[in-house]
């Protein structure tokens, strides 16, 4: 199996999430290529049996690289006909979208519209949305955010455990990935 991760960090806290998962994906024997958005634009996702897409929520939206960086794929995949009508599965192709998010207004509802946005471009792209990881991370830049929003303190995260977590969820669906291609 092969995966790529790409991903954007301003403060870090995704880049930790986007290591814990290549860290998982190769334990289960995955070739993993890691790089960030930047270096990204030439990179083809239906050559990758598993693409893994990251970045923080920002005001409950992509950050601004990250959106540039997936509606230009998609204007690209578009105009090579591979958006088709209906969105249908195209086998062996998988994606995880990953989200870190501080949430210090109302939580988790912070980041679960950006992740949902990130997911469409995967699902119209024909690929089995394989996961879509919310991950806590402090507020950088205010620790009054990271100590006394919703989510209390969050300070420090995402921590080991909440990379081992990640770790073993990617391993868990490289593993749920290779048994299929097994299957058949």
């Amino acid at each position: 199996m092969n995966a790529i991760i790409i991903y954007w960090s301003k403060g870090g806290n995704t880049e930790k999430v986007a290591l814990a998962i290549e860290e998982g994906l190769k334990e289960a024997g995955a070739d993993v290529l890691v790089k960030k958005v930047e270096e990204a634009g030439d990179i083809d996702f239906y050559v990758y049996d598993l693409v893994c897409i990251g970045f923080p929520s920002y005001q409950w939206s992509l950050p601004k690289p990250m959106e540039e960086f997936l509606s230009s794929k998609f204007g690209a995949y578009r105009k090579e006909g591979r958006i088709k009508l209906g969105s249908p599965i195209v086998p062996g192709k998988n994606a995880i979208i990953f989200c870190t998010y501080s949430g210090p207004h109302t939580g988790i509802r912070e980041a679960i519209p950006a992740g949902l946005h990130a997911g469409q471009f995967f699902e119209h792209l024909g690929f089995n949305m394989a996961g879509e990881w919310y991950v806590v991370g402090q507020f950088h830049g205010s620790e009054e955010n990271s100590i006394k929003g919703r989510l209390g303190n969050i300070w420090g995260r995402p921590n080991k455990e909440d990379l081992a977590r990640v770790k073993n969820d990617a391993i868990r669906v490289a593993n749920m990935i290779k048994e299929v291609a097994d299957a058949k």
